[in-house]
């Protein structure tokens, strides 16, 4: 039960970052979500760490 009210709540995010940009990315809202969940536990640099690696992890390694 506590899994299905975490993704709803997952939902109702997303459904809001795409509202407000209806052509968000992958990486927004995946940034989105991080902030509106976690972003306040966070000081400010490690927060822009965070959200660093969430930016590398959306861009595909090519070589």
């Amino acid at each position: 039960m506590g899994c299905a009210m975490r993704e709803t709540a997952r939902a109702l995010v997303e459904a809001s970052i795409l509202e407000q940009d209806p052509h968000a990315t992958v990486e927004a809202l995946h940034t989105g979500v991080f902030l509106r969940f976690y972003g306040h536990e966070f000081d400010p640099e490690t927060r822009a760490k965070i959200l660093v690696a969430i930016e590398m992890a959306a861009c595909p390694v090519t070589r």
